[in-house]
């Protein structure tokens, strides 16, 4: 463990060796940027505008709870004017790094300054929360001003575009907010329970009223023993739940065995759909946006259980 750690301070001194032999600040004409995961980078660019260029180290599919950084990674982050992460132990092995970084470059976990009455206990961790707060658009505009704050605080000049762009992106995340309320609320009552692979929608869930069901705990580095499994396969049997869902991030093994399972006692389950959990979609695309992203999950998951929600979302751009 001491040796990992020395050759990350050892990289990380490397790399600001390098950036101090770069181009000035002054010469860039955009602000460097480096995220963790890419939700987010996608607020920091809508935040940023023009004036900053962002780079996301997790892409689509990646598990943020058992990311490594790579040394790529860490020239990147050495280089960078502002290094933003969500924090609440989201990213467990980043956190050495991270915190040793925050000694030389400006570094901010966004998450943290989140109110702890608004967040929910760690099902694995006595004195940790659930990291998953961007599962409610009410929470993640409260990480959008922070992130605002962060962008103002090492790029003062740019202020007023920072909060007129925050502004702006906040109003469409309360468009956000009040389009998954309403599709989500239209799932009858005894239908709203929400079964995935792990713990990844408890905040979901609790801004929108549906039970969540995760086979794994809030990290996916638990595991789901063959006792788990059975114990979910006799409640889709007694609760006649007759939908599961997978996530993109996360193996879809444990999701097979429990449809497996439920056959066998004979009860169909299907796969109600694909919902993104600890990553977005592919860039470029609308999912691979936050918005899209929670446009997919409200509309997926209120189809799939019996709600009523148009096939191709709030904005009529999903795939």
């Amino acid at each position: 463990m001491q040796f990992a750690r020395r050759a990350i301070l050892t990289l990380v001194a490397a790399a600001a060796l390098i950036a101090g032999r770069g181009p000035s600040a002054a010469a860039a004409p955009e602000l460097s940027v480096v995220a963790t995961t890419g939700m987010i980078a996608d607020a920091a660019r809508e935040v940023g505008g023009d004036l900053v260029e962002v780079r996301a180290l997790m892409g689509p599919g990646v598990d943020p709870h058992a990311y490594r950084q790579t040394r790529s990674d860490i020239v990147a982050a050495s280089r960078a004017d502002l290094v933003l992460w969500h924090g609440l132990y989201l990213e467990a092995q980043l956190e050495d790094f991270l915190l040793d970084l925050a000694a030389r470059r400006p570094v901010v976990a966004v998450a943290e300054g989140l109110p702890r009455d608004v967040l929910i206990a760690h099902d694995d961790y006595a004195d940790a929360k659930d990291p998953h707060v961007w599962m409610d658009p009410a929470l993640w505009q409260q990480v959008v001003r922070r992130l605002r704050d962060a962008l103002i605080e090492v790029h003062p000049e740019g202020e007023a575009t920072f909060r007129a762009n925050a502004e702006r992106y906040i109003a469409e995340l309360r468009e956000l907010e009040g389009y998954a309320a309403n599709v989500l609320a239209s799932v009858p009552p005894d239908n709203r329970v929400l079964l995935t692979s792990h713990d990844a929608f408890n905040y979901f869930g609790a801004a929108y009223g549906f039970e969540v069901i995760g086979i794994q705990g809030i990290s996916t580095e638990s595991e789901a023993g063959l006792k788990r499994i059975a114990e979910l396969v006799d409640l889709l049997v007694a609760r006649d739940i007759g939908a599961v869902f997978v996530e993109t991030s996360v193996s879809d093994r444990n999701i097979r065995a429990l449809i497996e399972g439920a056959a066998a006692a004979g009860h169909a389950v299907e796969i109600g759909g694909e919902l993104y959990s600890d990553a977005m979609g592919e860039p470029g695309t609308y999912e691979g946006t936050y918005i899209g992203m929670i446009d997919h999950n409200a509309t997926t998951i209120a189809r799939a259980l019996g709600g009523t929600a148009p096939a191709r979302g709030m904005a009529d751009r999903l795939n």
